[in-house]
């Protein structure tokens, strides 16, 4: 399996999160954004959109983050990462889509406009990421209160919905999202226990 990325990209940060608990076997290929190769012929064969990640497997090839872990999850030996029962599943895909929908959307203006603009030489736009704020607390009394109900999205296993959140959330804890985040508990102790998964350490470091 190849991989095709960037250490410090969200999403390429969710697949490898993915592969780090599968303790599986993979070939790593940087892509790099400041020479456009995210846009290059080769790349948009397999990402027709022009970003990454994107993974072959033999004659197979895959795009979108989040269906590459399901992908991986399902055809690497080791713990699994989807619950076998419909319900915790479902749960599963519930909280996945709550990340896509209502955290990714509020947190990652916050951390573009904060962190990746700034990192390029730009100006964040202060009108955009306080209305990202006000969008953002509501959405995380809604996690903070079922995260009240046990250690991870779904109930006790550690499952790919904890990793869809992992990425944003690391880089949130360097913006003025952070006390919102941390202000909710659950979240907070949540956000602790997830982030000191040696597995995560290892991906958060670039490495």
């Amino acid at each position: 399996m190849k991989i095709f990325g960037h250490p410090m990209s969200t999403c390429t940060r969710r697949v490898l999160m993915t592969l780090a608990e599968k303790q599986a076997k993979y070939d790593f290929v940087t892509l790099d954004f400041s020479k456009g190769e995210h846009k290059a012929a080769d790349n948009l064969t397999r990402q027709p959109f022009g970003q990454i990640p994107s993974l072959t497997d033999g004659d197979f090839t895959l795009f979108e983050s989040r269906a590459m872990a399901r992908y991986i999850d399902e055809v690497v030996p080791g713990q699994a990462l989807t619950p076998k029962a419909p319900k915790e599943r479902a749960l599963m895909e519930q909280w996945i889509s709550v990340e896509m929908e209502h955290y990714n959307p509020c947190v990652s203006t916050i951390v573009y406009n904060e962190i990746f603009v700034k990192m390029f030489g730009g100006a964040a736009d202060p009108a955009k990421v306080d209305e990202a704020k006000k969008k953002l607390g509501p959405v995380m009394a809604v996690l903070d209160k079922h995260l009240a109900k046990g250690p991870h999205f779904v109930g006790d296993q550690f499952s790919i919905a904890d990793i869809c959140y992992m990425p944003y959330t690391e880089y949130a804890m360097g913006t003025s999202a952070k006390d919102i985040l941390l202000g909710h508990a659950s979240f907070a102790a949540w956000w602790k226990r997830v982030s000191e998964r040696p597995t995560w350490k290892q991906i958060a470091a670039g490495k």
